[in-house]
């Protein structure tokens, strides 16, 4: 490059900001990861990644890793709630959209990242508690009472985002009086099988989404939308227990394929459904915020983790070469790039109304190839 790389703190070791840290080296940035676990925990759940951020994960260099073990549909396939007849069901081979649709354990998907991202660069037990711009540059500090400075933060710290507070100033997530049951388990425990598709079952007031995890079919996950009250909803957490008996009886009445899968399941967790308005801005200086810290959604697009894996991309391809100079420009010119599209995917996400039925077209979300989608400069987005 002829010149020294730029230093870029990362906060946050999620999907995103290990998306990122791969995207950034690519280009030639050195990354530094700080996460506030003290270890990566395989959490309970499943997860989607449509062809628009297997694009990315394919520049990444880890889709084929997870072609190995993922499971990849039939089709985005949407039935009625009890009578089980088809809404829409939306075929996802290879072909319609330039790369494949697979549905994987979470932490096989952080596995594929972390797989990318060397060891000696993910600093552990580092939670935020401070940012300060000086100097060119932005000191971090940490409640052990450590500190570190580089060129640049990227907040990848989710829907509580300490990064956000200090780009837009404190706020709350939404709550629309909405929680999730969740659960990975056995497939072998089910009385028989589900279709070889990622199935949503669509309720008066409520859904449930059921899909393999694996190649072999040897597990699957579901994930629901309920409508419940309470104080604890407000604080998001992946680890609170479920109580299985609750979310049988808030599916009875339910085709007879979803109560083979509740019947079945063992244990659940739930969580929280939280959600925010579109940000006014996603950058202050040299700080900049990716997924779930600036554009959080609803799980009902399966699009959470992927506009994240999307942002990691457009960020390499505003940093690369020039912009590495530039830090505030390239940064306002990434969101130029990426907030039309998470504002647009965040209300029709909160509405809950994608493929429900009729004949909407995908090829605005699914076909989306961050990599080589045109970048629009910052004035066309003024």
């Amino acid at each position: 490059m002829g010149k020294s790389a730029r230093s870029i703190a990362i906060v946050g070791a999620g999907m995103g900001g290990m998306a990122a840290a791969g995207t950034l080296r690519q280009v030639g940035i050195d990354v530094t990861v700080y996460e506030q676990a003290k270890e990566f925990g395989r959490i309970g759940a499943g997860i989607q990644m449509l062809p628009n951020s297997c694009h990315v994960l394919r520049g990444i260099g880890v889709l084929n890793k997870l072609r190995e073990t993922a499971f990849e549909p039939y089709s985005h396939l949407n039935r009625v709630w009890d009578t089980g007849e088809f809404k829409r069901e939306l075929p996802m081979p290879e072909s319609l959209y330039g790369a494949p649709f697979l549905c994987m354990h979470r932490a096989d998907l952080h596995d594929a990242l972390h797989s990318v991202v060397p060891d000696d660069i993910i600093k552990l037990n580092k939670k935020l508690a401070g940012l300060d711009e000086k100097n060119g540059g932005v000191e971090l500090t940490f409640t052990d009472g450590t500190k570190a400075q580089h060129d640049a933060v990227i907040g990848a710290d989710g829907v509580h985002s300490l990064v956000r507070e200090h780009v837009v100033g404190a706020d709350k997530p939404i709550h629309r009086g909405r929680i999730a049951y969740r659960a990975v388990f056995d497939a072998s425990l089910m009385s028989g099988d589900i279709r070889p598709s990622r199935t949503k079952w669509w309720g008066p007031d409520r859904h449930i989404v059921i899909y393999y995890t694996t190649k072999t079919r040897s597990q699957l996950y579901f994930v629901t939308s309920v409508p419940e009250a309470g104080d604890w909803i407000t604080k998001e957490s992946w680890s609170q227990k479920g109580d299985v008996k609750e979310l049988r009886a808030a599916y009875e009445g339910f085709h007879p394929e979803v109560r083979m899968v509740l019947d079945a399941c063992p244990d659940c967790h739930k969580w929280a459904i939280l959600e925010r308005d579109p940000l006014p801005t996603w950058s202050e200086g040299h700080v900049a915020l990716m997924g779930d810290a600036c554009h959080p959604m609803t799980p009902y697009m399966a699009q959470g983790a992927a506009t994240s894996i999307e942002d990691a991309a457009i960020l390499a391809r505003c940093l690369a070469g020039d912009g590495q100079d530039d830090i505030r420009g390239a940064f306002k010119r990434y969101e130029a790039n990426r907030k039309p599209r998470t504002s647009r995917i965040q209300a029709i996400s909160s509405a809950n109304t994608w493929m429900q039925g009729g004949n909407d077209d995908t090829s605005w979300l699914y076909g989306y190839d961050a990599w080589n989608v045109p970048l629009v400069d910052v004035e066309v987005y003024a």
